[in-house]
């Protein structure tokens, strides 16, 4: 199969960029590429308009874009946090017997990037990759509790509250208190609020900074994962998995 050419292109500009940290203009960045300036201009233009190249407006000079950084940042925390984290939520899907999952924010939504799976009859149906809403699972409250508060809020604003259960919550109101509550309790809960049966609680993972960079969760149909057994048993593994994991990465609490 024959290579598509402006996507060829698009990747050799790309490359030149990454060794001009400083920027290049136009003129040089056509003549490394080994294209005509004008060909060079209209796929920049489009790699600008797509935030993988940033053009400074007083030099003119192009360099790479937060989009591609964000990106390869992402990958890359993310195959940390899998590699560190995946002996202990082994440890802790085994322990419990329940499904354990490993999650990241991506782009205002819940990513997961990792599942462990439990012995049980009835299991659950999440795949790696799959997305969730932030708002009504415990990973994606515990992501928005570790978030800076100008992020917090620019993430609130763009969340389109829908009603999935009868205990969904359905307010930037009740979500901001929801978010308070597990900064204080350390933990939190999916009550039955994304799925029919379902009840999920999540920690943290922190990273040297104190900074959450990824979230994890115990989850089960609520004839297993009680409140009750929340209480006992579960949100004291969640959180001595938490220290553990974040432990790796740097983190000392106070």
């Amino acid at each position: 199969m024959s290579n598509v050419q402006s996507i060829e292109r698009a990747f050799a500009i790309l490359k030149v960029l990454s060794n001009k940290p400083e920027g290049v203009r136009i003129t040089t960045l056509a003549k490394e590429v080994g294209l005509t300036k004008s060909t060079t201009h209209r796929i920049t233009s489009t790699l600008v308009n797509l935030d993988y190249v940033h053009q400074d407006s007083e030099t003119e000079k192009y360099m790479l874009g937060n989009q591609l950084i964000r990106l390869t940042s992402l990958m890359l925390n993310n195959m940390d946090v899998i590699k560190v984290a995946e002996p202990f939520l082994a440890n802790l899907s085994r322990d419990v017997n329940e499904t354990v999952h490993l999650c990241v924010e991506d782009n205002g939504e819940v990513l997961y990037v990792d599942k462990k799976e439990s012995n049980q009859n009835i299991r659950m149906y999440s795949t790696i990759g799959s997305r969730a809403p932030l708002y009504c699972t415990g990973v994606g409250k515990i992501l928005l509790s570790g978030m800076s508060p100008s992020y917090f809020h620019e993430v609130l604003d763009k969340i389109n509250f829908e009603l999935r259960t009868a205990l969904t919550i359905t307010s930037k109101e009740e979500l901001i208190k929801e978010v308070e509550k597990v900064k204080t309790q350390g933990y939190a809960l999916d009550n039955v609020e994304n799925e029919e049966g379902i009840r999920c609680i999540a920690g943290p993972i922190y990273d040297y900074r104190g900074k959450v960079i990824a979230s994890f969760s115990i989850s089960g149909p609520t004839n297993r994962v009680t409140l009750d057994r929340v209480k006992s048993e579960l949100a004291g593994k969640v959180s001595e998995t938490s220290k553990k994991i974040s432990a790796n990465f740097g983190y000392s609490p106070e």
